[in-house]
């Protein structure tokens, strides 16, 4: 019997150590079929960036990493929840800016997705927005900017990509921050707002780099700031909000990350993560970036958990004070 006994236990002992073999076979294989990055909208700063990563993984992983747009004026949520529903195995990733994990749960009464069952994975670039004024006011600077606007309350007016925007956050967050009055205006993307504020349409609004810079070089608009927490290397001379309006720790600049459901296991969120760095610093796809004005960036599940709960805090006051509500 005792004999018995041991041959059972030796084989279940096998059993056990050939599957955690196979497992961790399985998992360093990581990825053996195609790979796919759900997202919201095409043509945005997300999915730029996340076409650019997606070629570089591809050649990396040997593996095609395919970018599935769901066009809509709820994509970014629907793409969110097809990523929830999605087995947790990393064939199925959200890419995002802020929308999806820090401003849709604070606008919208009700999400198709929960975020608790979304784990950020990869943080891959960041996009700096730049504040320009039209050529027509009389200012030169952030701080010229914000005197004519208190001696003129309620007479200004911005334009933003759209209610919920990282665009209207924001401006919004430097009207609560120094106590001012400027009127919103909102239109459907940038593609709108920069228009808007070369015809005089708006006196202000924060958009990319690449919208604005060929209408700073003509002299049609003038950029005054950033709003991310360190100079742009697009524009050197612009300085940031922080550094122009005194406001200390502010930083919009949108984070552009992947996103998987929260059971993905840990060692396939950490491969993620080190081959979307190790992608995003490649010279190549680093060139392409600023030329985009985007910022490459990488790092660990938790530097990119924590930059979200930093923002989350900002993002939270504008939104709050701004009584931004979903259309």
């Amino acid at each position: 019997m005792e004999r018995r006994l041991l041959a059972v236990a030796r084989i279940a002992l096998g059993i056990c150590c050939f599957a955690a073999v196979s497992v961790a076979a399985a998992q360093t294989r990581y990825p053996e079929k195609p790979v796919k990055l759900i997202g919201g909208n095409f043509g945005g700063l997300p999915d730029t960036v996340t076409r650019l990563v997606a070629q570089k993984l591809g050649e990396l992983w040997g593996q095609p990493v395919i970018v599935e747009n769901h066009p809509s004026s709820a994509g970014s949520m629907l793409a969110a929840e097809i990523v929830t529903k999605a087995a947790p195995d990393g064939y199925t990733l959200l890419f995002s800016d802020a929308q999806v994990l820090l401003i849709a749960p604070a606008i919208y009464p009700k999400l198709p997705y929960s975020p608790k069952d979304l784990r950020p994975v990869a943080l891959a670039a960041r996009a700096p927005l730049f504040l320009a004024v039209n050529k027509s006011l009389p200012v030169n600077s952030l701080k010229e900017l914000i005197a004519l606007v208190r001696a003129n309350p309620g007479k200004f007016n911005y334009g933003t990509s759209g209610i919920g925007s990282t665009h209207q956050l924001s401006m919004e967050y430097i009207k609560l921050e120094l106590g001012l009055d400027i009127v919103h205006v909102p239109y459907k993307g940038s593609s709108a707002s920069v228009p808007a504020l070369l015809a005089g349409q708006v006196q202000m609004a924060f958009s990319a780099y690449p919208s604005l810079a060929p209408h700073a070089k003509t002299g049609a608009v003038k950029l005054l700031a950033t709003n991310s927490s360190r100079r742009s290397v697009f524009a050197p001379d612009v300085p940031t909000v922080a550094e122009a309006a005194g406001i200390p720790g502010y930083d919009f600049a949108p984070p552009i990350g992947f996103i998987a459901p929260s059971a993905l296991p840990r060692d396939i969120v950490n491969r993620i993560a080190a081959e979307v760095a190790r992608a995003v610093k490649q010279p190549d796809v680093s060139a392409k970036m600023h030329t985009l004005g985007i910022d490459p960036v990488g790092g660990s599940p938790e530097e990119y958990a924590a930059e979200l709960k930093s923002d989350g805090e900002r993002y939270a006051r504008a939104i709050k004070a701004a009584g931004v509500k979903a259309e």
